[in-house]
């Protein structure tokens, strides 16, 4: 549109010049020819019509900026939701992969199945137990919320395509979910889910399970009722899927007390619970059912929930079967699913002893259970989501939409962050790529999609009306000035030196398709990022004027209130953003030989100037602090404290929130922040395995006065001044002292490569790789067992699960760790 509007103005201007010219030719400007005696005495009347020439050209080339400024400026406001016009990385997805088509693609609820279509149908469970029901609680699970409190919930075993075992123990109650899926037809296939409930004898529960038609689904629902007006089953029809049909079938069927259903509408997936519990009624005084006379008159159905109640133990069949599959022998049910679920069990331990060794190495059946449920919980949270982010940037008036995209993708935390994190998502992949790299590649590509135009993609994907209700609307809007560090590149780094030697067709048409992509995305980061040094690159959307934080957040960075300069300027120099555009130069070189690349060199020159130690050092090796650390305008004399109101209000009139106390000016230099960030340059194996900085670091890692603890490396060193200080009055310090597993991975990961390099401090990485190992294994799984969950962040004094539950997003690489497989 620029160029455009550039062209229009043009031709606009040689226009004017050619009229002008064609009129001297035709003699209309035959006056300016005539005698002086002529042009004296008409003077005063040229003046005048030269003027009023002028005036009119000067009017026009206004207008022309004008309307050239506006075309510009609406020109900019639609880049920030402009797709970037190359073609898509995705070139299957769909029906074209049968064997990723469906699965428990929902991981915001307990358990539910979705395919990897657009807009269709969708299954979910939920349940109560009617011993616990209180006047204004009902206790429905469905959504997985931390409130929920449930002893444990999670995949035992999961294959990321094929199968999956979960337990949810609620209230003494055990619920074991699983889902198996078959082949067959054009549609997608079969799959059946089991659901079996035990618990302490005469326990009743009640079970719920719905098929809903997603928003905008070129589908229909019709349930089909048995002689006594019970709902026998569902059938339906979509654009994907055809025809097909859902069945159940319980077994324990004298256990079973109570059946119920209703078919009805709904306003989309995020309402079910609400519509749900407004169907609730109690029969005979005592049994809380739905009531099936509540049915919406005159819209067409696309929610339908078959309710079962019994007292336990009972097994619940919940059989899908695709119109297109003719060739069916048995339906996925009873004694024929029982074997077939036991044989991919089979299969699933044969395979993941042959990926991670654990046997091999000597790890025990509980550690091994532990693993298996850790790398099952990273692929069983795997999510399908579509819809529009909403965007905004500094052209744009007020938040826009994205466009509408599919996203396949893996989550930070079933129960808190059921949605894609573009951060987060590279440390996922490390291991889902160990596990299956087809699956990993199909993310990567989903992600990659995402650009815009600009070559931006937003951190946080919150995608379609499910996804955007567990969100507060203060986070929903991205803004296109802010990044994440690329960890995508992390696995896609992992992915070619694993097949650089061996490359088939397949993976060089896909790394081709990305290339465009990875250009232009490594083009953002290089401007909008860089800083005002050359080499010295800063992290976009700290605010200046934040009154309440102690020190303003980074959250662009990943590490959120990891303590930074106190007063953000553009004379700022993060440490981090360095090395991760050092790992991206050396990724884009990689990638660009391999692909016979002319313009692979420029990357290989940058990431030799970025990865340079000399120059590393002279920007970010404080002496005095004997650290890598940041730059920037910084004072630590800062404290959070109450205003004191004026003399003339009482303190009930005012604000009285803690404010940021500034007690000493800020100087330009280095920040005292030791910890996380002050290991990048090793966490990333940029420095030299000869470095006297490396050793330095090194001996750092097992100083109990600074980073090191029993359970693993904390985030900050207990002798920075904002180690374990709230940012705010009521935030906890999150990045200032707990441990995080993504970090730790990337310690020990750096340490087994120096302890394989030749240098002085071989053996020292050695030493440090064995005790960092084992205190951070030895401790996660400690307290798997002990609470039930992996979770978000450790204590460092007591090494104790903190945070959301479960995490099994980077907090998961535990496995590899385990493994030996960086």
């Amino acid at each position: 549109m620029l160029r455009g509007s550039v062209f229009v103005a043009t031709s606009v201007y040689s226009m004017v010049r050619q009229k002008h010219r064609n009129a001297e030719r035709d003699g209309t400007l035959e006056e300016h020819k005539m005698s002086k005696r002529r042009l004296k005495s008409d003077s005063s009347g040229d003046d005048i019509k030269d003027g009023g020439g002028k005036m009119y050209l000067m009017a026009g080339l206004v207008s022309l900026v004008a309307v050239g400024y506006f075309v510009y400026q609406g020109y900019l406001e639609t880049r920030v939701n402009t797709p970037l016009d190359y073609p898509k990385v995705v070139r299957e997805s769909g029906l074209d992969v049968p064997e990723r088509f469906w699965g428990s693609y929902r991981p915001g609820v307990y358990f539910g199945m979705k395919s990897r279509s657009a807009k269709d149908v969708v299954t979910g469970l939920m349940w109560f137990l009617p011993r616990y029901v209180t006047q204004g609680s009902l206790g429905l699970r469905h959504w997985c919320e931390q409130g929920d409190n449930l002893k444990e919930f999670g995949w035992n075993k999961h294959d990321g395509k094929e199968f999956g075992i979960q337990n949810i123990v609620d209230r003494g109650v055990k619920v074991e979910t699983s889902f198996v899926k078959v082949k067959g037809g054009a549609n997608g296939g079969d799959w059946s889910n089991r659901v079996t409930v035990e618990g302490v004898k005469g326990t009743e529960v009640s079970l719920l399970y719905y098929t809903a038609l997603e928003e905008g689904a070129d589908a229909s629902l019709e349930p089909k009722y048995e002689a006594g007006g019970q709902l026998g089953s569902i059938e339906g029809k979509s654009a994907t899927l055809g025809s097909w049909r859902l069945w159940w079938q319980p077994s324990g069927i004298s256990t079973v007390t109570d059946r119920f259903h209703i078919v009805t509408h709904t306003a989309g997936l995020h309402s079910i619970t609400d519509t749900v519990m407004r169907s609730f009624r109690l029969f005979n005084g005592r049994t809380i059912g739905l009531e099936s006379t509540l049915e919406k008159k005159g819209k067409e159905p696309n929610l339908a929930v078959f309710q079962i109640t019994g007292v336990v133990p009972f097994t619940l069949d919940l059989v899908f079967e695709s119109g297109s599959n003719v060739e069916r022998s048995d339906s996925l049910v009873g004694d024929t699913y029982t074997q077939l679920l036991k044989e991919k069990e089979e299969m699933f331990d044969l395979r993941f002893e042959k990926t991670f060794l654990l046997n091999q190495k000597g790890y025990n059946d509980s550690a091994v259970k532990f693993a298996q449920s850790a790398m099952s919980n990273m692929v069983g949270g795997i999510g399908y989501f579509y819809g529009s982010s909403v965007v905004k940037s500094r052209y744009n008036p007020l938040p826009v939409p994205y466009w509408d995209a599919p996203l396949y993708t893996g989550v930070p935390s079933r129960s808190f962050f059921p949605r894609g994190f573009l951060w987060d998502e590279g440390f996922h992949n490390l291991l889902i790529s160990r596990w299956d790299r087809d699956i990993s590649a199909d993310i990567l590509a989903h992600w990659m999609d995402l650009i815009n135009s600009e070559g931006w993609i937003p951190r946080e994907q919150i995608l379609g009306k499910e996804a955007r209700a567990k969100v507060p609307d203060e986070f929903v809007v991205q803004h296109n000035r802010n990044a994440n560090p690329p960890t995508l590149l992390l696995t896609l780094h992992s992915i070619v030196g694993d097949i650089s030697n061996d490359m088939t067709d397949w993976w060089r048409d896909y790394l081709r398709r990305m290339w465009p992509r990875l250009v232009t995305w490594y083009g953002w980061y290089n401007t909008t990022q860089l800083g005002d040094t050359r080499g010295a690159y800063r992290w976009r959307g700290r605010n200046a004027s934040a009154l309440r934080e102690l020190n303003p957040k980074t959250l662009t960075s990943g590490l959120d209130d990891y303590p930074r300069a106190s007063h953000p300027t553009v004379d700022e120099r993060h440490v981090d953003l360095r090395c991760w555009m050092a790992l991206a130069s050396q990724l884009m070189a990689d990638i660009g030989r391999m692909l016979g690349r002319r313009d692979s060199k420029k990357y290989e020159d940058t990431a030799k100037f970025l990865s340079n130690n000399k120059l590393l050092d002279t920007m970010h090796w404080s002496v005095s602090h004997q650290a890598y650390m940041d730059w920037g305008f910084h004072t630590d004399d800062i404290t959070l404290a109450r205003p004191k109101p004026p003399p003339h209000l009482h303190p009930s009139q005012v604000s009285m929130e803690k404010t940021r106390q500034v007690n000493s000016d800020p100087q330009l230099g280095f920040v005292n922040a030791h910890g996380y960030i002050s290991l990048f340059p090793f966490l990333l194996q940029l420095l030299s395995p000869d470095s006297d900085k490396l050793g330095i670091i090194l001996n750092s890692l097992t100083n109990p006065d600074l980073l090191y603890t029993p359970y693993g490396l904390r985030s900050l060193s207990k002798n920075s001044p904002l180690y374990m200080k709230k940012n705010t009055e009521h935030d906890a310090p999150y990045w200032r002292g707990p441990i995080w597993i993504n970090i730790n991975f990337l310690a020990i990961r750096s340490l087994h490569h120096y302890s394989k390099a030749e240098g002085p401090h071989q053996a020292l990485a050695g030493e440090v790789y064995s005790l960092l190992r084992e205190g951070v294994v030895g401790n996660v799984m400690k307290e798997y067992y002990r609470t039930g969950y992996v979770w978000e962040q450790y204590n460092d004094k007591t090494g104790e699960g903190q945070g959301c539950k479960p995490f099994t997003g980077w907090s998961g690489l535990t496995v590899l760790i385990m493994g030996e497989t960086y």
